[in-house]
């Protein structure tokens, strides 16, 4: 992208959040229920308590993530490589976040909650990488604009 990038609000960071953990939360809860049932378990009930877990403690660490990220000055935050870089951090702490959540709730951290996670790292990362640029094509004040001139208009 030849424009610069600029800092990002609050409020991108929030429903850029939001919209990541709507995809990501979906993908969670298909992964949890597949890997129970290669298990011989099948629970759709487990998958969504590990789903709804994660949309609720992810969204905060995602934005402390997108925050986190904002701070770095580097020279080009729009290109690949970085938002290649800027996946591969998120993915490490959601992996591991993914494999105590389903520990926690699973009540045993064995081969269900490593394979639910070592699911979630293929799965998730891509989804997080075309997430980031489908994200970077969204002018960072164009949320701000339609925001403004929504309640503007009331």
């Amino acid at each position: 992208m030849a424009n610069t990038y600029k800092t990002e609000s609050h409020t991108r960071s929030i429903l850029k959040g939001i919209s990541w953990r709507v995809f990501a939360t979906t993908d969670t809860v298909l992964v949890v229920f597949a890997v129970t049932c290669l298990y011989g378990d099948c629970s759709f009930e487990t998958a969504v308590k590990i789903g709804a877990t994660e949309f609720l403690v992810k969204l905060f660490v995602y934005y402390g993530h997108e925050r986190i990220w904002q701070r770095f000055q580097l020279p080009d935050r729009s290109s690949k490589i970085i938002t290649l870089y800027k996946s591969i951090s998120w993915r490490v702490v959601a992996t591991t976040m993914t494999f105590l959540i389903s520990g926690a709730i699973l009540n045993q951290f064995n081969e269900v909650a490593i394979s639910i996670a070592f699911t979630e790292l293929i799965t998730k990362f891509a989804l997080y990488y075309v997430h980031e640029r489908l994200w970077l094509r969204l002018p960072l004040g164009h949320i701000r604009s339609v925001m403004y001139g929504y309640f503007r208009k009331k």
